[in-house]
């Protein structure tokens, strides 16, 4: 798409579960294992790539939200040797994104940039999908000028990678990888002491979810946080300061040792740096 290569998409992070390749059944995992070669020459598309496209399906006329058929991409690490791999799978994170527009737009906006047929069309042909696919689930997921929460209780500070931008051209980079084992672990404990500490809410609900997804793929898999478009509506000194997942550790470290004070000073941290960034999205 010409028209689009140069634009910047500034406002998505990502939480991504990386599966080595036996974790994948038989076509898929050839699949993979030929695209992961591919990679390995030099020829990978990134996050900014997909989104994109995606962009790029909404200014048609009539707009298309969802694509026609399923991407074929992934993301590609290697991890002690093994090779993983993170399904793009837009075409089904296109549906699910779908779902979440009425409670995120006000009825107009939300006619006039997908008009009610569009939208009916691509529900209906989720339906039929999910039907075929009752089992599928995607193996990212995405935040809109924020990083939840509850995505950090899932890492250490000292998973924390960033690598400044070395040229003008070039973006910076922040993000967290941790094993499957180890992210599932601070769930439960996380779990664990916020339950035993404050009243039900929206971040114990939001913990169990994550909990529940990442339950879902091999034990061996790879969990990553990528700050992704958030790394270009913050500064390098924003991005060298941001310490986020130390907060939330800070955070929960002080409930399980009964210091409501210091809880809450390591959350209101987090709080307004966030609110800093999310205030962005309402700027001209």
């Amino acid at each position: 798409m010409p028209a689009v290569t140069s634009v910047l998409v500034p406002y998505a992070s990502y939480l991504r579960v990386y599966e080595p390749l036996a974790a994948f059944p038989e076509p898929e995992r050839g699949h993979w294992a030929r695209y992961a070669r591919r990679v390995a020459d030099g020829a990978a598309p990134t996050a900014q790539d997909e989104l994109r496209r995606s962009l790029a399906g909404l200014v048609g006329t009539p707009p298309v939200p969802v694509p026609v058929h399923e991407s074929a991409d992934a993301f590609v690490v290697e991890v002690d040797g093994v090779v993983c791999v993170c399904p793009w799978r837009t075409r089904m994170r296109g549906w699910l994104a779908l779902e979440e527009l009425p409670g995120l737009l006000p009825a107009v906006v939300l006619d006039a940039a997908l008009p009610p047929v569009v939208r009916g069309q691509a529900e209906a042909d989720h339906e039929r999908w999910r039907e075929e696919n009752p089992d599928a689930r995607p193996w990212i997921r995405t935040s809109v000028w924020q990083v939840p929460v509850r995505w950090f209780a899932l890492f250490s500070d000292e998973e924390r990678e960033y690598v400044e931008a070395a040229d003008p051209d070039k973006a910076p980079v922040l993000r967290y990888r941790t094993p499957m084992v180890q992210a599932r672990r601070r769930v439960a404990r996380a779990l664990k002491t916020l339950r035993e500490s404050t009243d039900e809410g929206p971040l114990i609900e939001g913990l169990v979810d994550v909990g529940r997804w990442l339950e879902e793929f091999h034990p061996r898999a790879l969990v990553e946080l990528d700050y992704g478009g958030l790394v270009y509506a913050l500064s390098a000194e924003q991005l060298a300061a941001d310490r986020s997942a130390a907060d939330v550790a800070e955070g929960i470290a002080a409930l399980r040792a009964g210091d409501a004070a210091g809880a809450g000073a390591a959350y209101e941290r987090l709080m307004e740096r966030w609110r800093s960034v999310r205030d962005r999205q309402f700027a001209n």
